[in-house]
């Protein structure tokens, strides 16, 4: 029998329908059971605190648990590639964090790539890094600290948290802009940097706020500036390094990503309740109180800060000429 034109569209239409249904009802109930969060970082860090706070909001919020799996390796490149491998089904997550855009270009063989492989869900928090440097160190400023650089090419020891570290580039890219030539001295981790800064081995640094900010209130260390392009309310007396550096910026901001082929509704319901979270103004006194800026946003929105920064740091590490360690 010959279906009427009509009659034969209203039901072709209605078939193709059919497979988003199975879809928001599923994004509707999601989740049904815990979901993991990969940090690809030791515990007890940033990247760990800032994971274990959204997790325990999230959880509240959503009814299930967010399970934080620690997996450390490689610059981040094995917990990065477990996301990327996972089942693309919403129940794994990827704390993104700089450390993904700077070894897109600081590693030359990946069996991934980090912009093609995770798709964006949301972005949660930015911070400034903070230039410090120790207090027996006579210079009270960055353009004092310039033109001691200057002065002594290659005597100043700048240390970082390791090659290709956050510490490491932003480090890297104020030698850039501002003409300078100070040696690179990398450390395992920002840890043991800090405690050779605090004990005189080293005189420079570019760490992260919340790993240094308790060192700098105390008197251990001495805060020249911040990296970001505005001041920090958690340092308010403390300039920027645009002030002297003009055009310079660079902050350690975060996300949550997941594996590339997860269905978007779970995206877009995640960067809902995500967003409902930050909103929360407990939720961003406790970001204030890490140095933290919360920068909700779309997926689109995260995947153009993604996009910039990997931009951004290929031509600091081809700059520095960095190497993974």
């Amino acid at each position: 029998m010959k279906l009427p034109r009509r009659r034969f569209l209203h039901l072709a239409a209605g078939a193709l329908a059919l497979p988003a249904v199975p879809r928001i009802a599923v994004a509707q109930a999601y989740p049904s059971r815990p979901v993991r969060l990969m940090v690809s970082f030791p515990a007890g860090g940033v990247n760990d605190i800032l994971a274990r706070l959204m997790g325990q909001w999230l959880s509240e919020r959503l009814g299930q648990p967010f399970v934080i799996e620690n997996r450390p390796g490689a610059g981040t490149n094995i917990g990065t590639e477990a996301v990327v491998r996972a089942a693309a089904d919403g129940y794994t997550l990827l704390l993104v964090s700089p450390a993904n855009a700077i070894n897109a270009t600081l590693y030359d063989k990946l069996s991934f790539n980090f912009m093609r492989d995770i798709a964006p869900v949301a972005s949660i928090v930015s911070m400034p890094l903070v230039l410090v440097v120790h207090p027996s160190f006579q210079v009270a400023s960055v353009s004092e600290l310039v033109a001691y650089a200057k002065a002594n090419p290659g005597k100043l020891n700048m240390a970082s948290g390791g090659n290709g570290s956050a510490g490491h580039v932003t480090g890297e890219l104020f030698k850039m802009m501002a003409g300078v030539d100070m040696l690179h001295v990398p450390y395992r981790g920002s840890g043991p940097a800090l405690t050779d800064l605090i004990a005189g081995q080293v005189q420079v640094t570019v760490d992260p706020l919340p790993s240094s900010i308790e060192f700098i209130r105390t008197g251990k260390l001495r805060a020249l500036a911040v990296t970001t392009a505005t001041r920090s309310d958690a340092l308010p007396g403390i300039p920027t390094i645009a002030d002297t550096v003009p055009g310079y910026e660079a902050s350690a901001w975060y996300g949550f990503g997941a594996p590339k082929a997860t269905p978007v509704e779970i995206i877009e319901k995640l960067n809902r309740e995500i967003n409902a979270v930050l909103a929360e103004p407990r939720n961003k006194a406790r970001f204030a109180e890490l140095g933290g800026t919360v920068i909700a946003g779309s997926p689109a929105d995260f995947s153009k800060l993604m996009a910039d920064e990997t931009k951004k740091w290929a031509r600091v590490v081809k700059f520095s000429g960095a190497r993974p360690d």
